[in-house]
């Protein structure tokens, strides 16, 4: 224990007494680690966040829609999928399994104003049946939503999402005021319950909500959808069963052909999610490996030149009876604790970036303890791999020899 001590003691004496030499060498080690406690940590709070996103949509609620997300098809194949349409709503309302859906159109990139006062060119306009608020989870805090007879009358009314009403109506009830979108003027009766970002996007509450019926004289059928909701959310998996089958006869699709549109569900939010952060933490280790291998060199390094600057040391060391694997460990732990205290510096400067994110863009970001401990063991590693070289160097060293040196 005593000769394990001493020998640390060493290994930080070796460290403090070249503090810029031993900093520049450790570049590359603090990067890696630093690199995959960051990644890991914005990672872990996204994937929190699109949880805490897909709770809101509703466990038994899911979409049919023409285009899928991230698809390899070509624009020649996109533009061939049939578009839904008023019919297939109908057809869909009356399978067994579900209770409701509604049709759902969006328009981004608007500009909404008062007499007063204007938004900027950012705020999306949904538009939909009067179910949308159910079978997308859509509450309303403040007012009302649209009713069928003014879903039916194509009333322009509107409900809005909190960012937009603090933007046009700032410390005033929104309720019964006016404003305009593309030139037309809609009565607001009511606000929605603030939502946040969705999936690490824009903000939900800066939108517009009408009734598609106003919709379509403005921005024409767009990307008309249809969502969803399941008697329950047991019966979720055969709710959508139903309506795929009853889409691919709608189509006229053959039992091999493959479906043209598509099902999203939380689940298969899930697994688009988990397919991008591989993606994510694939790069993050590959930046952390090449990284690591600098900062091993650099190790290395800077161990060859400790050894030849402490040949005579060692040769005194060894004439007084300190034997070939004390002098062996004597090297391999300084290696060892030069690489880890660059761990020690990367984790810091993770959590550091980590939380300085969620301070920044509100991501609930959260470094997990594997990716601490992956870095600050992958740290230690590095630096006994290559600190195994100087280290048996030194231990061969004959003590004669050595204390002749200069």
């Amino acid at each position: 224990m005593m000769a394990l001590l001493d020998t640390l003691r060493l290994a930080f004496g070796t460290l403090s007494s070249n503090l810029l030499r031993s900093f520049l060498t450790l570049l590359g080690i603090v990067i890696g680690a630093t690199t995959v406690v960051a990644m890991m940590g914005l990672i872990e709070g996204l994937r929190i966040h699109v949880n805490e996103s897909m709770s809101e949509l509703g466990s038994d609620c899911f979409q049919v829609q023409r285009l899928p997300f991230g698809s390899n098809l070509s624009l020649a194949e996109l533009a061939r999928r049939p578009r839904l349409n008023e019919a297939d709503l109908a057809a869909i309302r009356i399978q067994p399994s579900v209770l409701r859906a509604a049709a759902e159109d969006s328009r981004g990139g608007q500009k909404v104003s008062t007499r007063e006062r204007e938004s900027r060119a950012n705020v999306n306009v949904w538009a939909g049946t009067p179910e949308y608020f159910q079978t997308n989870s859509v509450a309303v805090e403040l007012g009302r939503p649209f009713t069928d007879a003014e879903y039916l009358d194509g009333r322009r009314v509107a409900v809005i999402g909190q960012d937009l009403s603090d933007t046009l109506f700032p410390a005033m009830n929104p309720l019964g005021r006016e404003l305009r979108v593309m030139n037309r003027t809609f009565v607001v009766i009511g606000t929605l319950k603030k939502r946040g970002g969705f999936m690490g996007g824009g903000s939900q509450d800066n939108q517009v909500m009408m009734p598609l019926s106003a919709f379509r004289p403005l921005f024409g059928v767009r990307d008309y959808r249809v969502s969803i909701q399941a008697r329950s959310s047991e019966i979720l998996q055969q709710a959508q069963d139903e309506v795929t089958l009853l889409m691919r006869r709608r189509h006229n699709l053959k039992p091999l052909e493959e479906d043209d549109f598509f099902v999203f569900s939380n689940e298969s939010a899930t697994e688009m999610f988990n397919s991008l952060t591989k993606v994510i933490s694939a790069a993050s280790f590959g930046v952390c490996m090449l990284s690591l291998l600098v900062g091993g060199i650099g190790i290395l390094n800077i161990m060859l030149v400790a050894v030849t600057e402490r040949t005579r040391e060692i040769g005194v060391r060894k004439a007084l009876g300190a034997k070939r694997r004390r002098i062996l460990a004597q090297f391999a732990v300084e290696a060892v604790v030069l690489s880890l205290v660059g761990g020690l510096l990367g984790v810091g400067l993770g959590v550091g970036l980590a939380h300085l994110a969620r301070w920044m863009v509100g991501l609930p970001a959260e470094v997990p303890a594997w990716a601490v401990l992956l870095s600050l063991g992958m740290s230690s590693g590095v630096g006994l791999v290559f600190g195994i070289y100087p280290a048996a160097r030194a231990a061969k060293l004959d003590p004669v020899e050595a204390m002749r040196a200069d």
